[in-house]
């Protein structure tokens, strides 16, 4: 497995993918241009969510993947890691699920049937921003089953199958969905999760790649990564207008050439120095958590204030907004669960 004195830069990189998560909630460029907008956000954004996949994987399933099938101290430990990522990301699940049921309540977002139900708790989300989760337990989970079943060689095969699958069915659904077949299959799929951005079609792929890099023995020089990090967003950005413009997207979460790029950035990522600050990793995972409260945080103290129309409807202005109170409030929270960490497992003198 790649081995550095420390990971800095990926874990600095988690609060910038926070906040673009935020962005993505906000879209803090639309009151200026609708396609600058879409370019930046729902282009250059999207490789959030990728990134803290590929985190998973080439922290928690990399060792899960070099061990498994052996009996050894490493392989066990790897093992009780595993465990312990699905029941801790499970435990935030249930704990974000009841945080926001009242706002689902309040809104009249619940569904009403037990069908409705499983669909946002496998894969919907049980709130908006709540579908990370769910994917991220049953892509670990389905890797998992493949890293037993199959040779690397095939788990890429089969996880880069399900990207294309999937990626047909988000940013070229409406140009696939002309074909009859394809469109009842995928008819089929929106049946159980409203979108493919899911832990089967989405969620693998980045969770194999980060496994990939953290055990294949290619390293990208940094000069190399970014020319190819360049090149890749280039594309991207040309696919996404391409899609959008032609009407073709059902969602924007995937493009092909999001693939590269994730590829590209992370090597990047993992050829640059120094050290990451304090608390980082508890503060993005609360930004990413908390920022929807935030967001009617804002908008509601904007209405008390009579000042909706600059820090609601001034969509950059808004954007900092929800990014200050959450990172303000997730400073608290991350603060609050290092003093009950060190609290915890403090010895008495």
């Amino acid at each position: 497995m790649r081995q550095r004195k420390n990971y800095g830069a990926i874990d600095n990189f988690r609060l910038a993918a926070a906040l673009l998560i935020v962005a993505i909630h906000t879209a803090p460029l639309s009151s200026f241009s609708d396609s600058a907008d879409f370019l930046v956000t729902y282009c250059l954004g999207r490789v959030a969510v990728p990134f803290f996949l590929m985190v998973t994987g080439f922290f928690v399933l990399a060792p899960y993947q070099r061990f498994a099938g052996h009996s050894s101290y490493q392989a066990e430990r790897a093992s009780l890691n595993m465990g312990k990522f699905l029941k801790k990301t499970a435990a935030l699940y249930g704990i974000a699920t009841l945080l926001y049921l009242p706002v689902k309540i309040y809104a009249k977002q619940c569904s009403h049937s037990l069908g409705g139900w499983l669909k946002e708790i496998f894969f919907d989300g049980t709130f908006y921003h709540l579908w990370y989760l769910p994917a991220v337990l049953t892509g670990c989970l389905l890797l998992m089953g493949m890293i037993y079943a199959c040779n690397p060689l095939v788990i890429s095969f089969l996880t880069f199958l399900l990207y294309i699958v999937g990626t047909a069915g988000d940013s070229y659904y409406q140009l696939v969905s002309q074909v009859p077949v394809f469109k009842a299959v995928y008819e089929g799929i929106f049946q159980i999760s409203s979108y493919t951005r899911n832990g089967i079609f989405f969620a693998p792929i980045f969770l194999w790649m980060g496994v990939l890099i953290a055990n294949g023995k290619i390293k990208v020089p940094a000069e190399k990564a970014s020319i190819g990090l360049a090149a890749s967003l280039a594309g991207m950005m040309a696919e996404g207008l391409l899609t959008y413009y032609m009407n073709w997207q059902k969602h924007n979460s995937m493009y092909l050439f999001l693939l590269p790029v994730m590829f590209f950035l992370f090597e990047l990522l993992l050829t640059a120095e120094g050290n990451s600050f304090k608390l980082v990793r508890d503060l993005s995972m609360c930004v990413y958590i908390i920022h929807p409260i935030c967001i009617i945080l804002v908008r509601g103290g904007a209405g008390a204030l009579k000042m909706t129309d600059l820090l609601v409807e001034q969509s950059f202005i808004h954007y900092l907004a929800v990014c200050g109170v959450s990172l303000v409030l997730s400073f608290g929270i991350a603060e609050g669960m290092a003093f009950a960490k060190e609290k915890m497992f403090s010895k008495p003198a």
